[in-house]
């Protein structure tokens, strides 16, 4: 069997990067003479892509976005969100830890999200994670984005990995969906950014902690640590 993989979500998954998204969505708003959305209101539209922030952020106000206005608020929203992107946002508590520990037990580490890809390495580097993935995978890296499962499946090929020998990490039905369609095990954390109740999701194990991850993959696959034969995520 190939060396084990986790692919990890990012926003909402392994960092809480709601607080620079609606920093940056709200500049963008007072640009356009609108009010701000609260930070409470704006992580249920978080988690989908900037440009689904922005359109959500603006909808809110009232203002449906044609597309090329969109694409000029998405251009302005990565020079300000790049500026600021590390302003706020941490890993969630215990994640680091668990990377620490999957890496110790033999895994190899990627990131699959539909952030860019160029920001997505932004931010893990300025929070100081980005040399523990072997990839870090966004829309543009494979020109498809979740729920597309050749996301899960690219990234996976990326690693050197094979689909029987990973499991992937995410908080929202993009995450499911993209890593069933790969036939990968999925584990969704309840702390993350998501419209549709966790429970609901449809993944094989939910945590509300990252010190519960290892047990939690331990259980589900087995197969990973060398025990037993892959499970159907069927």
């Amino acid at each position: 069997m190939s060396r084990p993989l986790a692919i990890f979500d990012l926003d909402g998954t392994l960092v809480e990067t709601a607080g620079d998204l609606v920093f940056t969505l709200n500049h963008l708003l007072d640009a356009e003479g609108l009010p701000p959305v609260t930070l409470a209101a704006a992580r249920d539209m978080v988690g989908d892509g900037a440009k689904a922030l922005i359109a959500r952020g603006f909808a809110a106000n009232g203002t449906e976005l044609a597309d090329d206005r969109l694409e000029r608020l998405f251009a302005d929203f990565l020079v300000h969100y790049g500026a600021n992107i590390a302003n706020e946002s941490h890993a969630f508590p215990g994640a680091e830890a668990a990377l620490d520990r999957l890496q110790e037990a033999g895994f190899a580490l990627a990131v699959c999200t539909n952030k860019p890809e160029s920001m997505s390495k932004l931010l893990l580097s300025e929070l100081g994670l980005a040399d523990r993935f072997a990839v870090i995978a966004g829309p543009e890296t494979f020109d498809v984005r979740k729920p597309d499962p050749r996301h899960i499946s690219e990234t996976i090929a990326a690693a050197g990995a094979a689909p029987e020998a990973t499991i992937v990490i995410g908080d929202s039905m993009n995450d499911v969906a993209a890593a069933k369609g790969a036939g990968v095990p999925v584990i969704v954390v309840d702390f993350g950014y998501t419209t549709i109740p966790v429970p609901e999701l449809g993944a094989d194990r939910i945590i509300s902690h990252f010190d519960d991850l290892f047990d939690e993959i331990t259980s589900l696959a087995p197969h990973l640590f060398g025990h037993g034969e892959p499970r159907s995520t069927a």
